[in-house]
């Protein structure tokens, strides 16, 4: 059984992106878990069982990630990997994040690409130990909460920091294996290199900022890049900032403004009425894409506490962060969807 495992968790641990899993039975995942329904300290959450027995290509190797619980730092993950797989966030009462999930080796299993799916018996597979793992798995999302009785929720975002390990910016092995697995491709992993010297060295305190910023956006449109993404917003901090009501839906089109237009809408801090405008989101200035959902509310990674947004926000379909100007997390594959307040937006009215 130990040489059976170990063998799985090798074959795991050398997928690359594009290759074909499947997910494990119930009974299969369920084996693997501890008694607080988790593997190396990585919750499974219910969400994660409608995937059970389904194949997928590999997304992204999983083997760091970005702990947003005391950010932001770096973390290295153990034998796992990111499938095209969302949290619906149904069993963390309606949390609209839509986290891309963590897949540990031991509940995936490697397939041929014309290999049929294995689905799930149809048959009452009940037992007692069957519905005692069951239960652990739906009992751990919550814990007791604050003082209101509000519940703390639980899960894979709220406990990174305990199911991953440190990892420095500076330990090239990551790097490596971000292109060997087909993570980042080798263009994206210059560019990102060159950006990151570039701003420590306009940072540094050499009077050299203005100038370089200056050279940067006059010189990007040479590679197809994007305008200096680190800027700052130009309303004074703590003054207010606009909001527009559009009453976005999913499905409909929309087209994000120019960076500058946006910068308009942004205080000191790169915020809209609390909302963070991230370097991140700057590549994406510009495009047409599709809205996904509306956000109202959401889980506090640190707190595990539900957070009502006072102002919507939404989220567009395959808009999400790459991790492209960030030292402590480059090339993080985690892809958190960038959320974006409404007056960043333009309705694009059909033909």
């Amino acid at each position: 059984m130990a040489h059976e495992a170990e063998r799985r968790t090798m074959a795991v641990t050398k997928l690359k992106v594009g290759d074909w899993v499947e997910v494990r039975s119930r009974e299969e995942v369920l084996a693997t878990l501890d008694e607080n329904g988790r593997l190396e300290g990585m919750p499974f959450m219910p969400e994660m069982f409608a995937f059970c027995g389904k194949r997928f290509q590999v997304y992204k190797r999983a083997h760091k990630t970005c702990d947003t619980v005391f950010p932001v730092r770096g973390r290295r993950v153990a034998d796992a990997v990111h499938l095209e797989t969302r949290c619906d966030g149904l069993a963390h009462g309606g949390c609209q994040a839509s986290c891309l999930i963590f897949w540990k080796g031991a509940w995936l299993k490697r397939v041929d690409r014309g290999e049929p799916a294995t689905h799930e018996a149809a048959g009452p597979t009940s037992s007692p130990e069957r519905e005692a793992s069951l239960s652990v798995v739906y009992q751990g999302m919550q814990t007791a909460g604050g003082s209101d009785a509000s519940p703390r929720y639980v899960c894979q975002a709220t406990q990174l920091p305990y199911a991953t390990t440190d990892l420095k910016w500076w330990h090239i092995g990551q790097y490596i294996e971000d292109y060997g697995s087909g993570n980042v491709g080798i263009g994206r992993m210059i560019r990102g290199f060159v950006f990151i010297t570039y701003y420590a060295l306009s940072q540094a305190g050499i009077g050299l900022g203005r100038p370089m910023r200056w050279l940067y956006d006059l010189c990007y449109p040479l590679w197809g890049g994007t305008p200096f993404p680190r800027r700052p917003g130009y309303i004074p901090a703590g003054e207010p900032t606009p909001a527009t009501t559009l009453d976005l839906q999913p499905g409909e089109l929309v087209r994000i403004k120019p960076f500058e237009q946006i910068r308009a809408t942004l205080d000191a801090n790169s915020k809209n009425r609390g909302l963070y405008f991230d370097a991140e989101q700057v590549p994406y200035c510009g495009g047409t894409y599709r809205v996904l959902r509306r956000v109202t509310r959401l889980i506090d990674e640190g707190t595990g506490m539900m957070r009502e947004m006072r102002t919507p926000a939404v989220i567009l379909d395959s808009v999400a962060c790459q991790s492209r100007y960030s030292q402590c997390r480059m090339f993080c594959p985690r892809s958190i969807y960038a959320y974006w307040r409404e007056t960043w937006l333009q309705r694009v009215e059909p033909v």
